[in-house]
């Protein structure tokens, strides 16, 4: 269980879900251990938050549980986009924890957003990897194509290939380069994505490795822990549902309590602003 997701499910205002999916990493496979050690990595911190003056404990946060992944990875993803739809119908949010990107296609299928602000080192705006369209370097690709998110903004992108550049450059795609993301941060207001629904995704490899080793496919020149954590608390009041993915076991838990204090952020800043 996620440290400080006491409340039962029904009672619930957030749901986290975990979603060990491992089927399509690229270079250090490992993700599949993700969601368990973000909850292993989440232990240590404190319940009360000094910011907003509140405890996680007491902000209605459930733990459902992994939903198991199998090899056919369009069906699986349908079955977990269910269970959090499910979270969706109930009037929660969901925080899902993969597992690798391609899961991010399973929380914007539930939750049906206008805009899916990523974080993220790469634009995974390929239509197929290998052949594969279900490759987790085309999910934001496969959310705007086939989920039918109006635009996704993607912020950290730092590599693509020259067809991901191309598909970049298209009006329902803006992308924040690491040296521009701290002031575009900054300049987020509650009017940002005024009328829009709004779904938040932080793959891990958005940050510097220096800061997030354990990762499948990591990219130097990354953001600082400090913009991504600002990032969530200024999008999460605008935000319906929530991820954190490509946590792996490989380092010694920074990806995964990185991964885990971004989480609760998101539920911080996200009860904050609806108490307001």
């Amino acid at each position: 269980m996620f440290p400080g997701a006491t409340t039962d499910r029904e009672a619930a205002s957030y749901v986290v879900v975990g979603a060990p999916l491992d089927a399509t990493t690229t270079f250090q496979p490992g993700t599949r251990f993700g969601p368990d050690r973000v909850r292993r990595f989440a232990e240590t911190y404190d319940d009360y938050d000094r910011r907003t003056g509140s405890h996680f404990s007491a902000l209605g946060v459930h733990d459902a549980g992994d939903v198991r992944p199998w090899d056919d990875v369009p069906a699986y993803l349908d079955h977990l986009a269910a269970e959090l739809r499910s979270v969706v119908y109930d009037d929660a949010v969901p925080a899902l924890v993969g597992g690798e990107h391609t899961v991010t296609y399973a929380g914007a299928d539930a939750v049906d957003p206008d805009t899916l602000v990523v974080c993220d080192a790469h634009l995974d705006l390929r239509d197929e990897y290998d052949g594969n369209p279900w490759n987790h370097a085309c999910v934001t690709r496969r959310c705007l194509d086939d989920v039918g998110v109006d635009r996704a903004v993607i912020v950290g992108a730092r590599t693509g290939s020259e067809a991901e550049w191309d598909r970049a450059a298209d009006a329902d795609v803006e992308v924040v380069a690491p040296e521009d993301a701290r002031e575009w941060v900054d300049a987020l207001d509650a009017d940002a994505f005024a009328g829009e629904s709004v779904y938040c995704s932080v793959d891990v490899d958005g940050l510097d490795p220096a800061y997030a080793p354990g990762t499948g496919t990591m990219e130097p020149f990354g953001l600082e822990p400090r913009t991504v954590r600002d990032l969530v608390r200024a999008v999460a009041p605008l935000a319906d549902g929530f991820d954190v993915v490509e946590v792996n076991d490989r380092d010694d838990g920074q990806a995964a309590a990185v991964a885990a204090k971004l989480l609760r952020e998101f539920a911080y800043s996200h009860a904050d602003a609806a108490t307001e």
